[in-house]
């Protein structure tokens, strides 16, 4: 193992996850790519070494909207790396109409927030080893219309939805990250962690996939320049690893200029976001428990 920086991040072979890892490999980072397939991880992998060569990266195949399966890339990852610097919870999903997992939860809440709870936690102990280091949640302003959360409740409602709906319900799902990584800041004291998280805007990149005419939108708003993925990928590489962010947790912040936000209401209260991760935990206890 070389001495550089070992970067975990999720969803990078697409949008804003792609921009933030060519731009953790300029800086020197050893990546390690969770992605759901091998094709994009090797389109990936020749666009880094264009950019940065010699950059070592590895890849571990997942599907996020599996909870046993992202157990079982986290036990992988901690396996193979002596300690882990920085972990980027990037991947995200707007479904415009529910979909339920195998494993019995509503898929948009399984692959934004569940999913980043159990790799974080599958890999706590290799980041406390990389310490200093820092854990990096991609939120969203969205989260301003979640419509209310009750913790014990959401975290397993699997009710069908309207396309309209959809976003309230998104919305509801990063309104969660926020919650867990400001949570999660209170569990590591003294461990040389940080958490923070990210509003990394309104971005082209990746917008509304599951809609029929979401590429040929993309192209307009690109042309009128207009959601320029950079940004949002500027503030993620940001928290990652500007020196300013070093001592920073327990903070979210917003795309322009790294501006602090307050996590929208109801879920600012610490206690509500206590009792988002206990449910959270209970919900999950067979799946942390089990042998993958």
């Amino acid at each position: 193992m070389d001495d550089r920086p070992v970067v975990i991040i999720t969803g990078a072979t697409n949008g804003l996850g792609r921009l933030v890892a060519l731009d953790l490999a300029r800086n020197g980072a050893h990546l390690g790519i969770v992605a759901r397939g091998s094709g994009k991880v090797d389109e990936l992998r020749r666009d880094i070494e264009q950019t940065a060569p010699g950059t070592p990266v590895e890849a571990f195949l997942v599907d996020l909207s599996s909870l046993r399966d992202v157990r079982r890339i986290g036990q992988e990852i901690s396996g193979r790396y002596d300690q882990i610097s920085v972990l980027i919870n990037n991947a995200g999903l707007h479904a415009f109409s529910q979909r339920v997992t195998a494993e019995g939860f509503a898929e948009m809440v399984a692959v934004n927030y569940l999913a980043p709870w159990v790799l974080t936690n599958t890999v706590r102990d290799k980041l406390t080893a990389g310490a200093p280091a820092r854990v990096v949640t991609v939120a969203s302003e969205a989260a301003r219309h979640s419509g209310g959360i009750d913790p014990t409740r959401d975290v397993g409602r699997t009710e069908d939805y309207t396309r309209r709906e959809s976003m309230m319900f998104y919305g509801r799902s990063k309104l969660m990250d926020i919650m867990f990584s400001q949570e999660l800041a209170r569990r590591l004291p003294g461990t040389g962690v940080t958490a923070n998280c990210c509003d990394p805007g309104f971005n082209t990149s990746g917008l509304g996939r599951e809609l029929p005419f979401a590429g040929a939108l993309a192209k307009i708003l690109t042309t009128l320049r207009v959601g320029d993925p950079r940004r949002g990928a500027g503030i993620i590489t940001r928290l990652a690893t500007d020196p300013a962010f070093a001592d920073t947790t327990g903070g979210y912040f917003s795309v322009k200029d790294a501006r602090p936000l307050d996590c929208p209401e109801p879920g600012r209260d610490p206690d509500v976001q206590r009792e988002l991760w206990d449910s959270t935990a209970a919900l999950l206890g067979d799946i942390l428990t089990t042998t993958p």
